[in-house]
């Protein structure tokens, strides 16, 4: 007895002080966590006992932050991967945040693999992308980070690039925008700058980026935590299963909805071990939304924008925002790719035919393959969202129209847990085999009023170089998910539960169950979204849909020498149609026709005091109001001439709205405001 008694309480010793050292962890948290409300640090902690009771591979990070020993395999599997893994920079970000919270632990084996890494552009690297948008937040992230807790050599002009990156987001949002595929990883690197960095104006900013980029995501989540929206760059599956995915945790995180998440995903890793105040941003998701949100900028404004870094980190500026090779850019882009040695790299090996060209022919070949050279381009959105508690329907407004799609969803609504898309190209039964790097062999012009939206295809020749065009449109629909479906004619409507959808489409055609269309001389399909509090009865709806009256014509414009295809859709007092013009004159590509409202002109442009408004004729019933790059409305009057103004001085620098309607239609501009 007396031989067991020192054990015992050596035993019940070690356990209070892991007791104590539990608590003392805890507190400490609580601490950092004092500016968030008691509901997202209750649903916080939880994720965290979830993520490391069911240890998947991203939950790696909470276990730095818990100061429990990381999984050996997990972590050896990481390390392994840096040197030839084409997104080492997600794995890289996540070494860093371990780096932080284990305090020298892991250091003797991670520095090493970490230090023998480029971090930025190098010659000849074949496997790195350093330049798309969530690439350069985790590429300068993690290399500001080891600089200034290692003293890692980093290039003279990183923080000027990172803070200009990170104006840039605040001043003109996400180019990459709605993406739930790219923006959880472009956040992990965001998160480790706002949680870690000693230089206060990068903190700062950071922790502003942070949030606007979380804001992003709360604006198109319905009341059933699912995000289905318009995105700039998106891959399909994020549209076919509502849970699960990573942007799925951030969400859950931040306002309950949604399914409880089962384990750690790479963002929610780093959100619920991050100390960034996220009571705004839980604030910020609302049920219901009918606005317009802007993105990015002008070219020229984006090269002006850019004109303070050096000629490399410009171009690679102008890269994250897909300004690849219109032809004001194309020649530069050609140098730098040549003399960085790029051409094979993964990004820019099928271009290696052109490389041989001399540099002077650049510009005229990528203005004779435009169709291509500029709807890679993300600046200057226009994004309409309408949302209803469980319904949804965004899209980007005029939108590289009949050219070249890559990984854009310019369209998409949701009905509960379910999406409703088009894409153009080959129709190919299971949509997880479209192609991910091209999501439309064409893009159609969008135009949303509220919960209607006209989409019209006619795609723009395109040289055969780049291989064979299919303008056959498919749309996306699930029977299964629906808790009834009707066929009317050419619309399809479905219900889920007392929410609402219809499409029109262009014709009746099906391959394999899919609703698809093919008629390259152009095509029309409207969706419109609502629900029981808007429409009453499901059978109610049907009526109004049938009510709706449709038009659609090719004519000659001799004025403007084009040949227009023009289409309109009546349905709920909404009017919405466009005149869709090809010059014949020049064959210069694809115009606008205007149709019934009236030509506006925006002035100076960056404003700095003062923005002016020009309009081509007399308002009736006129009224202006301007928005903010988040959607909010922050001016609005009625307007009684041809020329309003307003006064800017006032504002905050970026990018804005102005809207005009009358009762000849709505028409907008976006425009800069610079002080």
């Amino acid at each position: 007895m007396n031989h067991t008694q020192p054990k015992i309480t050596i035993h019940i010793f070690n356990k209070i002080l892991c007791g104590l050292f539990l608590v003392l962890s805890l507190s400490i948290s609580q601490k950092a966590y004092c500016t968030n409300n008691p509901v997202y640090e209750a649903r916080r902690l939880a994720y965290i006992n979830t993520a490391l009771t069911n240890f998947n591979g991203d939950a790696i990070t909470l276990q730095a932050y818990n100061h429990v020993p990381l999984d050996s395999a997990t972590l050896y599997s990481l390390l392994h991967g840096i040197s030839t893994g084409e997104t080492s920079d997600f794995d890289i970000e996540k070494l860093v945040r371990v780096l932080y919270f284990t305090n020298g632990t892991y250091d003797s084996i991670i520095l090493p693999v970490l230090n023998a890494v480029p971090y930025w552009v190098n010659r000849g690297d074949t496997l790195r992308c350093y330049w798309s948008e969530n690439h350069m937040a985790q590429w300068m992230s993690s290399d500001w980070l080891m600089h200034e807790r290692y003293g890692k050599p980093v290039d003279s002009n990183l923080h000027k690039r990172l803070v200009h990156y990170l104006n840039m987001k605040l001043q003109f949002g996400y180019y990459e925008f709605f993406s739930s595929v790219y923006n959880p990883y472009c956040l992990a690197g965001l998160l480790n700058l706002a949680d870690f960095s000693q230089d206060t104006v990068i903190k700062n900013l950071a922790v502003q980026a942070s949030q606007l980029l979380l804001k992003d995501f709360m604006i198109l989540t319905n009341d059933k935590g699912v995000f289905y929206p318009t995105a700039g760059r998106n891959y399909y599956d994020k549209y076919d299963n509502p849970y699960g995915q990573n942007h799925n945790n951030l969400i859950y995180l931040l306002t309950g909805l949604g399914q409880v998440p089962g384990g750690a995903s790479h963002g929610g890793g780093f959100l619920a071990s991050s100390t960034l105040p996220v009571d705004t941003v839980i604030q910020s998701w609302v049920p219901i939304i009918d606005t317009v949100y802007l993105r990015g900028h002008s070219l020229d404004q984006g090269y002006a924008l850019n004109s303070n870094l050096d000629s490399l980190d410009r171009i690679i500026m102008q890269w994250s925002a897909g300004e690849y090779f219109p032809p004001m850019y194309a020649a530069e882009s050609f140098t730098l790719i040549t003399d960085s040695n790029l051409w094979h790299n993964s990004v820019f090996s099928v271009f290696i035919p052109l490389s041989t060209l001399p540099v002077s022919l650049v510009p005229s070949i990528a203005a004779q393959l435009g169709v291509a050279s500029y709807s890679s381009i993300l600046c200057s959105d226009t994004i309409a969202v309408f949302k209803h508690n469980s319904i949804t329907l965004s899209s980007v407004q005029d939108y590289w129209k009949g050219k070249w799609g890559y990984q854009q969803y310019p369209c998409v609504a949701a009905v509960e847990t379910t999406s409703v898309f088009t894409a153009s190209g080959k129709v190919v039964p299971d949509w997880y085999n479209r192609s991910a790097t091209n999501g439309n062999d064409n893009l159609p012009y969008v135009k949303q009023m509220k919960n209607v939206a006209l989409l019209m295809y006619r795609p723009e020749s395109k040289p055969s170089v780049l291989g064979i065009s299919d303008s056959t449109v498919s749309l996306h629909w699930k029977n299964s998910d629906y808790t009834e479906v009707r066929n009317d004619s050419l619309w399809l409507l479905g219900r889920v539960d007392n929410n609402y959808v219809a499409v029109r489409r262009a014709g009746l055609n099906q391959i394999d169950s899919i609703w698809t269309w093919a008629r390259p001389k152009g095509q029309s399909w409207v969706i419109i979204v609502g629900d029981s509090a808007m429409y009453s009865s499901f059978n109610n709806f049907q009526a109004i849909v049938d009510s709706s009256q449709f038009a659609e014509r090719w004519y000659y414009d001799s004025l403007s020498s084009q040949v227009v295809y023009y289409a309109k859709i009546i349905i709920d007092s909404k009017t919405v149609d466009y005149a869709w013009g090809i010059d014949t004159a020049t064959n210069t590509g694809i115009n606008e026709v205007q149709s019934n409202v009236a030509g506006m002109a925006v002035y100076p442009n960056p404003s700095n005091t003062k923005m002016n408004v020009v309009l081509e004729s007399m308002p009736v019933n006129g009224k202006i109001e301007v928005y903010n790059i988040m959607g909010e409305m922050v001016y609005q009057s009625a307007i009684y001439d041809k020329s309003p103004s307003v006064t800017t001085a006032q504002w905050s620098e970026g990018l804005y709205a102005v809207r005009i309607s009358t009762d000849s239609g709505t028409v907008s501009r976006s425009f800069v405001v610079s002080h």
